[in-house]
């Protein structure tokens, strides 16, 4: 009798939990690790009437659902380039949750920025062996994640790496050697799923727009065996080659994530877009255009998008594609998630 009920109430957890993902409304995020430090630098965010106002409560009446927060190993206490620790981290996250945000984490495995043009071995990882590094990323990972649930928040997604394009970690975790990137990165999943097993587990990739890349690389990272639940994808226009205009690859993206999911089975998000901040009807529409490329993937595969520190005013940032005017107001761009 006692194995009958134990066997009911998994069932009903499994049903309660499909249920749960299957209504789960779309993720309108937005990657606002930067905040903290606006706010400390005395930074003020006026909503549309000119008023004061917390930065959250604007993003959530602009429709933002979802916050996405990058963590770093040991970073400095650069302004710009810095902060991101795992007790900033933390703290943000419980701040998120309390205005009824989704939460993602993004692990750099690095003591600053980490994208395709470089991936820097935190400082404290230097000089040891690839066994030692395993251990390192499976630690670092168990840390981050066991302080976010205790302080009572468990991420709806946490990515492996971030713009991993040519890897993480350089040089043992480049992708001149897969089978190494790749027990690197389950390191990371395994991590994360022992501490918070219902956590969605994220591969990143830059240029989502690029069939060929992010074929080539899936195809490698099936081969090799890498555990994710899903694939993220950054698509910045203003970053790609030639002329920036987002009608000139947005077809693109949409056939990608398209291809991604019914190829791997996997679920995708856009988890970066970003477009010029003076040019706002323009970044309106891109960011119109990528919501709905996403949404139309079928099966509800595609889960959301990020916009990547739309707060970020470049006034304070010298970022020239936030989503935040020199007033101090969001710009229209986040009318898109409305």
């Amino acid at each position: 009798m006692k194995l009958q009920s134990f066997v009911l109430s998994v069932v009903i957890f499994i049903l309660v939990a499909l249920r749960v993902s299957a209504t789960q409304p779309f993720a309108k995020g937005a990657d606002i690790s930067w905040l903290p430090q606006m706010e400390a630098t005395g930074y003020v965010f006026y909503n549309n009437q000119g008023i004061a106002e917390d930065c959250f409560k604007i993003l959530k009446d602009c429709g933002i659902n979802s916050i996405r927060l990058r963590t770093w190993v040991d970073p400095s206490s650069d302004r710009i380039n810095g902060h991101c620790s795992k007790d900033e981290t933390v703290a943000m996250a419980v701040k998120a949750q309390s205005w009824g945000m989704r939460i993602m984490i993004d692990f750099h495995y690095s003591d600053s920025w980490a994208d395709p043009s470089k991936q820097v071995k935190p400082k404290a990882w230097e000089g040891h062996d690839f066994n030692q590094l395993q251990k390192d990323v499976y630690d670092y990972t168990f840390d981050v994640m066991t302080a976010l649930r205790k302080a009572g928040v468990t991420p709806e997604w946490v990515q492996v790496g971030n713009e991993t394009r040519t890897g993480m970690i350089y040089p043992e975790g480049h992708t001149d050697n897969w089978p190494q990137l790749i027990q690197l990165i389950n390191k990371g999943y395994e991590a994360i799923k022992t501490v918070s097993p219902t956590c969605k587990v994220i591969l990143h990739v830059d240029q989502g727009n690029n069939k060929a890349l992010f074929q080539w690389w899936f195809d490698n990272a099936t081969k090799n065996n890498a555990k994710y639940d899903v694939i993220g994808v950054s698509y910045y226009p203003y970053w790609l080659d030639g002329n920036p205009d987002y009608l000139l690859s947005i077809d693109y993206l949409g056939d990608n994530l398209r291809y991604l999911a019914s190829k791997y089975n996997k679920e995708v998000m856009v988890v970066e877009i970003g477009g010029e901040d003076s040019k706002e009807q323009n970044t309106y529409d891109m960011l119109v255009a990528v919501i709905n490329k996403t949404k139309e993937v079928p099966n509800k595969k595609g889960l959301g998008v990020f916009y990547w520190e739309p707060e970020g005013a470049r006034s304070w940032s010298h970022y020239g594609l936030s989503a935040w005017r020199n007033d101090g107001k969001a710009s229209k761009v986040l009318d898109a998630f409305k």
